[in-house]
């Protein structure tokens, strides 16, 4: 008690305050990816977890496998399936860790394969985990580092507004982003737990809490994500592990349940998580929210917003510099926003205004290689700018190759010529006569992580396992990639 007290303490001599601006709010996001459907003990776990946080009046999000909320039915798990219907419900995948794992089946897919599959695989758990608990599930995160870009193209058909997860992929400065138009949390720099051994790791983490709380209270406000699995206070070993490590994939028959902590380790790691929830409640400028408030406080503000002839001009002068995400005063803008912006603005012929629709999804295959410019005349240009807003409209995403008649540019380099164009004919000047495009580059990929050993280390995978073609993917998807911006 007295270390807590002291650790609390000097937190409250850090805080910045004034009292004539607004306070700023640490939001801390609170998540169990609940998913062990072989030890029947994590059932007990997610039932402690979730009834503890009930009477502590702290709502989290609970992300379920769809074969653990099957499981609990069958096992007859009513009072599980009440506690946890308490708080909000996420979704975990199907079946987990049971070969292929989403990466391995998404890995030698393409952009409208891989959607579909990834629908056709994991939507019938997705259905479980709604009709069970009663709700609609209200984020996603991947089962392992088994991530993948098409899983956001299949969110966005099931109307699911947050990626929540850990991991390093895709991000943006560990800060909280858009990407494939959805609301995302997962390479962030405030994810915080304390480890479930006793008193000096909960120290360690209050600590860890209290610097991470000054600096987002410095910042204006912000977001820490913590995260858990109900089946750690129970187990030595995670339950997948000893199963499906390194690719296996044994009948079910053939599973084994995951060693199991004595009483006294159940009861220490319980007391560790408590404790330290405690010390967090604690603070006057600390609020528990769920998946769904965290998207709303996050809320894209650029959707369906009309841009006016200025505001598309501005955007057009960012544009015409670099080809990157936009910050505004209040919103941000993906490239493939901007992309949208600027061409409607041209193929309209400059209406009053223009309507951003849901964010346009990357291109799903790689461009034609452009190596030299391309000169065009101002009627191509202008068919070809009819085209793409066509394009934009009917598929949803970037065109992979731009068409100047038979001449193939890059999106990138039609963007970049797009953004000059607008400027030249914001004042009502006609197009001109003669319209370069030059080979351009997007500097929102340097956010999608290459391929590497790391991305796919989970004790899961094959040891082998790489998915460059899928990274590649994702890069493309860096399109849609911005800055989530936090309403005051």
């Amino acid at each position: 008690m007295v270390r807590s007290l002291s650790v609390l303490v000097l937190a409250l001599l850090v805080s910045p305050a004034t009292a004539a601006e607004p306070k700023p709010v640490v939001f801390v996001i609170l998540w169990f990816d609940t998913e062990d459907y072989i030890l029947p003990a994590s059932d007990d776990a997610a039932l402690q977890v979730a009834d503890w946080l009930t009477k502590e009046e702290i709502k989290a999000t609970f992300k379920i496998v769809g074969e653990k909320a099957r499981t609990l039915e069958k096992r007859d798990r009513k009072d599980v399936i009440a506690a946890l219907s308490k708080h909000e419900i996420g979704y975990h995948s199907n079946y987990h860790s049971v070969q292929p794992t989403p990466a391995m089946y998404l890995s030698a897919l393409g952009w409208d394969e891989g959607v579909a599959e990834f629908d056709r695989r994991e939507k019938p758990g997705y259905d479980d985990v709604k009709r069970v608990f009663g709700q609609s599930p209200t984020c996603y995160g991947q089962p392992g580092s088994s991530w993948g870009p098409q899983s956001y193209g299949a969110m966005r058909r099931w109307k699911m507004p947050m990626y929540l997860d850990s991991g390093s992929h895709v991000g943006l400065d560990r800060k909280p982003l858009y990407y494939g138009g959805v609301f995302t949390v997962y390479h962030h720099e405030h994810t915080l737990r304390t480890d479930l051994g006793g008193e000096k790791d909960v120290e360690k983490a209050e600590a860890r809490f209290v610097e991470a709380r000054r600096k987002i209270l410095a910042d204006g406000g912000g977001l820490v994500s913590i995260y858990y699995h109900p089946c750690e206070f129970v187990h030595r070993q995670f339950w997948d592990g000893a199963n499906f490590s390194k690719g296996a994939n044994p009948p079910r028959e053939r599973w084994v349940k995951p060693e199991a902590k004595t009483p006294e380790e159940s009861k220490t790691a319980y007391d560790s998580f408590f404790a330290y929830l405690r010390f967090i409640k604690r603070f006057a400028d600390v609020r528990f929210v769920t998946a769904t408030e965290a998207a709303a406080l996050y809320r894209d503000t650029a959707a369906d917003r009309e841009f006016t002839a200025d505001m598309i001009r501005t955007i057009a002068e960012r544009a015409a510099k670099e080809l990157d995400f936009q910050r505004h005063d209040g919103y941000a803008l993906a490239p493939s926003e901007v992309l949208y912006l600027l061409n409607e603005f041209v193929a309209a012929k400059r209406p009053k205004a223009v309507k951003l629709p849901p964010t346009p999804f990357g291109p799903s295959e790689p461009p034609r290689a452009m190596a030299a410019t391309v000169t065009t005349d101002a009627s191509q240009f202008a068919r070809t700018a009819d085209d793409v807003a066509d394009y934009l409209r009917k598929h949803g995403r970037v065109p992979s190759t731009v068409w100047l008649g038979s001449t193939a540019v890059t999106p990138e380099a039609y963007l970049a010529a797009v953004a000059k164009v607008v400027l030249a004919t914001a004042d009502g000047k006609p197009l001109p006569e003669s319209i370069e495009l030059k080979p351009a580059a997007l500097l929102t990929t340097k956010y999608v992580q290459d391929d590497n050993p790391k991305l796919w280390g989970w004790v899961i995978f094959p040891p082998d396992f790489r998915a460059p073609a899928m990274m590649e993917l994702a890069k493309r998807q860096a399109w849609t990639l911005k800055p989530a911006v936090l309403r005051p």
